[in-house]
């Protein structure tokens, strides 16, 4: 005789409890064999959770008096709601401040106070007493202190640096930061050799990717010294893990090449920071004068040449430059000197030249920056601009609304209006030129006067206008419209800040160069700076003579100044 259950729970509501309970082999019954079975047949653990399950369905029952025949719903519980995410939340701050508090991140904040204040001193003594009482340090910890140490003046401090490197070598991982500090110990206490055998251990050993301020203090200590094989040695190791040089790295090179009359390195480091660089800083124009005037670059020179293979150079290499080495011989006379509007040197009379842009690098900064684009802006809106600028393009011209309109420190629509016909009389179509505005100062001129509502609507219906969304960044708009379009870029932006360093490139100055027109007020209104007829780079020319520009302030204001070297006869 089967026995009749005395509590009444569906075989699904049975089903699922028996699931959602702990599992064990045992649990993996079909419940449609079980139901027809008499409970004394069912395993005893099985009839154990049923007996559960029976009592929890009872008492959903009760909780239900007017709906005791239907199956209770179970509800699940909410993993992720508002309060759990709150509490989540807490925990981690709690837990931040618990290590903060934490007699280990209590030293590290102490740390940080003495590399603010340069206290080496008190560094020290706390480390030393964390080390008496046993708090656990870690890599930041050694990075201040071997920080504190390389910037010491004291001897003592220096080898208390590499004390203290010994100490946590079986503790702790170094990291990048690690091997530079320590490598400016070593230059500090004039041993180059071991700098850089620290940076070639953080590449072969360890794997970490030296960065360019690891390079230099092995290479500075190499060129203090006067060791320039050494020091050509790193710079070839740079250039080998992919670490470009700068300026500063660049001028010791050419110092340290000069000093010792190695005119093919002096050669060679001038063409590389007419590549890097460009405009040169005062210290390095000092370096440059002085090898002009001095024995080494007498000496030094072809006196006959193939003009027809130097022309060829020059034209292949887009102008600017042959890399042929240097011309003629006899003492050079070296000037500061200035540039006539058409490129015409006032010293020597030297015209010059405009170098081209390889098509290929726009294209390819061009496809650089839409990418970056889409990676900081929304994607959808930023290729629905391109595909209108398919249309609607390419153009002749591009302005930065909203930097022309903040000439006066105001948005003056007026002032927009007069660069944008401005802009149109340079066409060589008398096409008008292409307007980026941010949609929040296009719904502010609809608003205000009907003049620039009318001129809004005018450039519009002529396909020249083009409002970023809400929430964009104007920047990726118009100058990725200029270098598509090939065309004037119209804004007094410098083009300087974090967006543009993300490209990352040399193309980038170059293109400016030659595309961005900037703009004044004067008595007579606003008026445009076109970009000058010629490259502003250091320039070699066909006859052997070298220019090179300085870094100066705004050149819309002061001519810029240049260095003229050429030989005196």
């Amino acid at each position: 005789m089967l026995l009749k259950p005395t509590f009444n729970l569906s075989p699904s509501m049975l089903k699922t409890l028996l699931i959602t309970h702990k599992r064990t082999p045992s649990f993996f019954l079909n419940w449609s064999s079980c139901r027809s079975k008499p409970l004394n047949l069912i395993t005893p653990r099985l009839s154990q959770h049923l007996s559960t399950a029976a009592a929890a369905a009872a008492a959903a029952a009760a909780a239900v008096p007017n709906d005791r025949h239907r199956s209770a719903p179970i509800q699940k519980p909410r993993s992720h709601n508002s309060s759990e995410r709150q509490q989540s939340q807490m925990g981690i701050k709690a837990e931040r401040r618990s290590r903060r508090n934490s007699p280990s991140g209590t030293l590290l904040s102490k740390l940080c106070s003495c590399s603010r204040d340069n206290d080496t001193k008190e560094a020290i003594r706390l480390y030393e007493e964390a080390l008496i009482n046993n708090v656990p340090l870690n890599v930041e910890h050694y990075n201040k202190l071997l920080y504190l140490c390389s910037s010491s003046a004291t001897h003592l401090d220096l080898e208390r640096g590499f004390e203290i490197y010994k100490q946590m070598e079986n503790k702790v991982i170094p990291n990048e930061a690690t091997f530079t500090t320590m490598a400016r110990l070593a230059a500090a206490k004039e041993d180059p050799e071991m700098a850089f055998n620290l940076v070639k251990r953080m590449k072969e050993e360890s794997g970490i990717s030296p960065k360019l301020r690891s390079y230099v203090p092995a290479l500075s200590g190499f060129c203090k010294k006067g060791m320039a094989d050494k020091a050509y040695e790193v710079d070839a190791y740079m250039i080998q893990n992919g670490v470009a040089a700068e300026e500063a790295e660049l001028a010791m090179l050419l110092g340290v090449s000069s000093r010792l009359g190695r005119a093919d390195k002096v050669y060679e480091m001038l063409h590389r920071l007419r590549a890097t660089v460009r405009r040169v800083s005062e210290d390095t124009v000092a370096l440059i004068e002085d090898w002009f005037c001095s024995d080494g670059a007498t000496v030094v020179g072809q006196v006959n040449w193939d003009v027809d293979k130097v022309r060829e150079a020059v034209l292949e290499r887009g102008g600017g430059w042959h890399g042929q080495g240097w011309f003629g011989n006899g003492k050079w006379r070296v000037t500061r000197t200035k540039m006539d509007e058409t490129g015409v040197c006032q010293s020597c009379g030297e015209k010059l030249v405009s170098i081209d842009l390889d098509p290929l690098e726009t294209e390819n900064f061009a496809s650089s920056l839409s990418t970056l684009a889409c990676q900081r802006e929304t994607r959808a809106d930023f290729l629905r601009f391109q595909e209108w600028l398919q249309k609607h393009g390419p153009f002749d011209a591009v302005v930065d609304g909203a930097n022309v309109g903040y000439l006066k420190n105001y948005f003056d629509f007026n002032q927009l209006k007069f660069a944008v016909n401005s802009a149109r009389k340079l066409s060589p179509s008398n096409r008008l030129p292409l307007v980026i505005l941010h949609s929040g100062r296009v719904k502010g001129q609809h608003t205000g006067n009907p003049r620039n509502k009318t001129a809004l609507q005018h450039w519009n219906e002529s396909g020249a206008l083009y409002v970023t969304p809400q929430g964009s960044n104007d920047d990726w708009y118009w100058l990725y419209a200029a270098i598509s379009s090939k065309c004037l870029l119209v804004t007094n932006d410098e083009m300087r800040d974090h967006l543009f360093e993300l490209l990352g490139t040399n193309f980038f100055p170059r293109w400016k160069e030659k595309h961005q027109v900037r703009l004044s007020l004067t008595s007579n209104g606003l008026q445009f700076h076109m970009p000058p007829p010629y490259s502003i780079v250091i320039q070699e020319s066909e006859r052997g003579r070298w220019h090179i520009p300085t870094v100066c302030g705004d050149d819309l204001e002061t001519n810029r100044q240049w260095v003229c070297a050429q030989r005196t006869k």
